[in-house]
C-alpha cells in the first residue's frame, strides 16, 4: 500500500518514484560526457504526498521565488503573468525532495493541463549553481516537442544565446526527457533523463534514499567536478551576466 499521500491507499498515478539516468553530452570545444543516477518525485500538486523527514522534503521555499505559500500559488501567479488561467486543472510535477536538508534542482517540470485533462502548457524551471532560478513557459506539440529561447546562464561554458529544444512528454511507466542547446557555429550540447516508474511506497524510498545517499547533493557537487576538469582542459569561461530571479520567476 502506497503511505504517502495521505492515508488514502495507492492509486494510479502521483506520487510516484522514477530511479534514473542523466546524461549530459557536449561535443564541442572539447567532447566530454557526464552520467549520473539519481531518483525523482512526480507529485500532484494539488494533493502532495506527506513524506517523511528527513528522507524527503517538498517546499515552496525551494521553487519559483520561495516566497509564496505554496508551489501551486508560485505557479499559478507566473501563468497569471502569461494569460494563462487554469481553472483549477491539475499540475503534475517532476523534481528532487528535499534530502537530509538539502536540495538541488536543476530543471523542475511542471504539466499543466486544463480542467478537461488536456494538456495545456508546460512550465520548465530552471536553477544554476549560484542559486538563480528561472523558468520557461513551454507549449509542446502532441509528441511532446517545444523550443525555447536561452534566456538564462546555466553552465559557465556556454552563453546567454542560442535555442533549447525540449521533448517532454509526460511520465507514465517511463520517463523519457530530453533537452538540446543550439547555439550558432557550434555541435548541440544534449541532456536526457531516462528512468522507470515505481510506487512510492516506503520501502522503495528508503532503497532509493540507501542506493544513493545525499542525491541532491551528490547531483551539484557533481556538476561543480566536472565544471572544474573542463575548466583544467582549457574550456573558457564565459562570463555570467546579472540575474535576479523577479517576483513570478518569469
Amino acid at each position: 500500500m502506497t503511505v504517502f499521500p495521505g492515508r488514502r491507499p495507492a492509486r494510479p498515478g502521483p506520487p510516484a518514484l522514477y530511479p534514473c539516468t542523466i546524461i549530459h553530452v557536449r561535443r564541442a570545444p572539447q567532447r566530454y560526457t557526464l552520467r549520473h543516477r539519481t531518483y525523482l518525485w512526480l507529485v500532484d500538486l494539488d494533493d502532495l504526498p506527506v513524506l517523511p523527514r528527513p528522507l524527503a522534503r517538498i517546499s515552496a521555499r525551494d521553487h519559483f521565488t520561495g516566497r509564496a505559500p505554496s508551489i501551486r500559488a508560485a505557479l499559478d501567479g507566473f501563468l497569471d503573468e502569461h494569460g494563462i488561467d487554469l481553472r483549477g486543472g491539475r499540475v503534475l510535477m517532476l523534481a528532487h525532495a528535499r534530502i537530509l536538508g538539502h536540495v538541488f534542482n536543476p530543471l523542475t517540470l511542471y504539466w499543466c493541463y486544463r480542467p478537461d485533462g488536456g494538456l495545456r502548457c508546460v512550465v520548465a524551471e530552471v536553477h544554476n549553481t549560484y542559486g538563480e532560478r528561472h523558468a520557461y513557459l513551454l507549449h509542446p506539440d502532441t509528441a511532446g516537442t517545444a523550443t525555447a529561447a536561452k534566456a538564462f546562464y546555466v553552465s559557465p561554458f556556454n552563453p546567454v544565446d542560442g535555442h533549447y529544444e525540449m521533448r517532454l512528454p509526460p511520465p507514465g511507466e517511463h520517463l523519457r526527457l530530453s533537452i538540446r542547446l543550439q547555439r550558432p557555429g557550434s555541435p548541440p550540447f544534449t541532456a536526457a533523463v531516462h528512468g522507470r516508474r515505481r510506487e512510492a511506497t516506503a520501502p522503495v524510498l528508503l532503497g532509493l534514499a540507501l542506493r544513493h545517499p545525499w542525491s541532491t547533493l551528490r547531483v551539484s557537487a557533481a556538476i561543480r567536478f566536472h565544471g572544474i576538469r573542463l575548466f583544467l582542459r582549457g574550456l573558457p569561461v564565459q562570463p555570467r551576466p546579472g540575474h535576479r530571479t523577479p517576483e513570478s520567476a518569469s
